[in-house]
């Protein structure tokens, strides 16, 4: 191979890319990214970064000069524009021309914002990026009312870096519960029991969101049951996948590019990974930097024909909101399976799920990291647990073995 092309700038980019020159990759490797910063983690937006207590500086995955050894010729701030499979190559929007051998994409998803118009507000803000968390940043001052839309992981993390900068803070759900596609109701429960004790107004069941600037450039947020003025808005409702490319190209979808356990796609030349692809033990898309990364790596060691191990790492993703770390680890859940909770304390819970033979399909810890750390082993083992010895919590869970 003399040409591999990476389309993204993201964790599944950068670990694409390290982990092909790792393999012994010495072609030219291409990489596309339409923003300039690149091969930077994203959590800390929401949370050290938008408070102002780190530098985005921190954020790179490498050092400088690790990355200018990857000897990757550079074409940012560009974006592709179309795949040529026939021909093997990528035209970018300045009418740039890239051949490739192997093409992987790591195009990754963008914010999901539900009237377009409202991009056209001054104060209508989206987090995604370096500059996104910034710009947010500046706009937070105490005293300030914030206004969230959407009740999932994002919405909820900068509710409460903003309740600690003293930002009023409400908070816009069309569903009848906090992030209620990745969490039990009895988690739903905790985190609206935790933010609203902080003082942040949730509306759940809020129905069509509009939205209107005043002639201030402050906004009026309406529902069916709420009407609400704010200085600032946050659109935090959700993610739309970055499949255009792959479907303009022929590609197999189904709500992300469709890949197998070892990131290639239906075409044998063209890989995928991140947030883009779909997981192929779950699947469906997963969008957490964990998937992001070793998916990334899995499918570049098969590009370099070193047979890796088929890619099967069970979803993780983990939030920090206050003084809580919450951590997910997560295949489907469905009626059959049981619920129970290891209650260690007021701030420290396990939610676990079981199946009907009594092996492990969810975890969701509070405080609670030894759980997740066990529960890795429970589910690469599929493990019978016990479910009386698992809800006592005068029995250490790193016994149960």
């Amino acid at each position: 191979m003399e040409s591999i092309v990476i389309i993204g700038g993201g964790q599944a980019a950068a670990f694409a890319a390290q982990t092909l020159r790792k393999e012994g990759f010495e072609g030219t490797l291409s990489i596309i990214s339409d923003e300039e910063k690149i091969f930077y983690e994203r959590p800390p937006l929401s949370k050290s970064v938008l408070a102002g207590e780190e530098s985005p500086e921190i954020l790179s995955f490498f050092s400088p000069e690790v990355i200018d050894a990857l000897n990757i010729d550079w074409h940012k701030p560009k974006r592709a524009e179309a795949i040529d499979r026939d021909a093997q190559t990528v035209t970018l929007n300045d009418g740039t021309t890239l051949p490739y051998d192997r093409l992987i994409l790591a195009t990754g998803s963008r914010p999901r914002v539900p009237n377009a118009n409202w991009t056209a507000f001054e104060n209508v803000h989206t987090l995604r990026t370096i500059d996104d968390s910034l710009k947010l940043q500046a706009a937070f001052k105490a005293g300030k009312r914030l206004a969230i839309i959407g009740g999932g992981w994002i919405g909820l993390e900068v509710a409460a870096t903003a309740n600690k900068l003293g930002l009023n803070v409400d908070l816009f759900e069309l569903a009848p519960r906090l992030c209620g596609r990745s969490a039990p109701p009895e988690v739903s429960e905790y985190l609206y029991t935790l933010h609203t004790g902080k003082g942040t107004n949730i509306h759940l069941n809020c129905g069509a969101i509009d939205l209107a600037e005043n002639a201030d450039g402050t906004l009026t947020l309406t529902t069916e049951c709420d009407e609400v003025n704010a200085d600032i808005v946050l659109v935090g409702a959700g993610a739309e996948i970055a499949t255009e490319l792959a479907e303009n190209a022929g590609l197999e979808i189904k709500g992300g590019i469709i890949v197998d356990e070892f990131g290639q796609t239906s075409d044998p030349n063209i890989y995928a990974a991140g947030d883009v692809a779909i997981h192929p033990v779950v699947g469906f898309c997963t969008q957490s930097w964990a998937n992001a990364q070793y998916q990334a790596m899995i499918a570049a060691k098969a590009i370099m024909g070193k047979n890796p191990p088929a890619y099967g790492e069970i979803p993780w993703v983990w939030s920090d909101q206050y003084d809580h770390n919450i951590q997910i680890m997560s295949l489907p859940i469905d009626e059959e399976c049981t619920l129970i909770i290891r209650d260690s304390g007021e701030t420290q819970k396990a939610y676990i799920h079981l199946d009907s033979e009594n092996r492990v399909r969810s975890i969701v810890a509070i405080n609670d990291p030894k759980v997740i750390g066990i529960g890795r082993m429970w589910f690469k083992r599929k493990m019978v647990l016990d479910p009386e010895k698992l809800a006592d919590t005068s029995i250490d869970v790193m016994t149960l073995r």
